[in-house]
């Protein structure tokens, strides 16, 4: 299959240090990275692309069976590394995508230096001893409106989700990517998101990370940031002064610092 028709694949940069993968959370594509690409275009040779089912990825390409856990986006991460890269990346991933990226970089992680974990949560329901910012009932009712009011949902939720309440732009850019994802897909997606439950794969990580979390956000609490720090070793949390989930829109330049700060040290 050619992975750059699959996966809307798109090289940038040609700096000489180890190629950046930049990867998307729900319901976006690699657009929303376009703040940070400017930024690390002339130290770093630059990746981006879109999972199967968002932006311009080949639709026809979404196989619910394949994409009905993490593991099979996963597995395409991998694949787009390994025709890519000289030697092992670092891996920027938002949201669900830093998840991803953890399950690659456990299973090959020879194909990673680093990995940025941006807004990243390993389970969305609380647990005894673990608040992971909803309860069961509350995922449930949020699938059952996506699944009967899928544009509703979008415009209701991503102004949540988006944060930066100063900048209304930005969340009406977040209802359009929401709305522009093919219905089916993204209900099935969600599900796969916020029915995971990745904590047991966070003492597996050998590649070392950077947690990057908002104070304020609806997504991913602060405990969740806290948790992952204690549970992966070798792992550093970032905290930046923002409310919303999605610091690389809304917080580009805090997020830049501390990701160039977190590289310096890994340099």
């Amino acid at each position: 299959m050619d992975l750059q028709y699959r996966n809307n694949i798109r090289l940038a940069g040609a700096g000489g240090k180890p190629l950046m993968v930049l990867l998307h959370g729900f319901g976006c594509d690699q657009s929303m990275w376009r703040y940070m690409v400017p930024a690390f275009e002339t130290s770093h040779r630059l990746l981006l692309f879109d999972l199967v089912g968002s932006g311009g990825s080949d639709l026809s390409a979404y196989d619910r069976n394949k994409y009905g856990t993490l593991h099979g986006y996963a597995d395409d991460l991998i694949e787009i590394i390994a025709a890519h890269a000289s030697g092992p990346a670092v891996f920027v991933g938002h949201s669900v995508s830093a998840m991803i990226g953890l399950l690659a970089s456990n299973q090959r992680p020879d194909l990673f230096t680093s990995q940025i974990m941006v807004g990243p949560s390993p389970c969305y329901i609380d647990d005894d001893g673990y608040r992971g910012g909803f309860s069961r009932a509350d995922i449930e009712d949020l699938l059952d409106t996506m699944e009967g009011n899928y544009l509703g949902w979008s415009s209701t939720m991503a102004p949540a989700i988006m944060g930066a309440p100063d900048r209304p732009e930005l969340a009406e850019e977040l209802t359009n990517s929401f709305c522009r994802t093919d219905p089916e897909i993204a209900r099935h997606f969600a599900r796969v998101t916020f029915l995971s439950d990745h904590r047991a794969d966070l003492p597996l990580a050998r590649t070392p990370a950077l947690i990057l979390q908002c104070t304020d956000d609806l997504i991913a609490p602060v405990e969740v940031g806290q948790y992952m720090q204690r549970a992966m070793p070798g792992s550093v949390l970032a905290m930046i002064e923002n409310t919303g989930h999605c610091p690389h829109l809304s917080a580009p330049d805090a997020s830049v610092a501390a990701i160039r700060a977190f590289l310096g040290r890994a340099d």
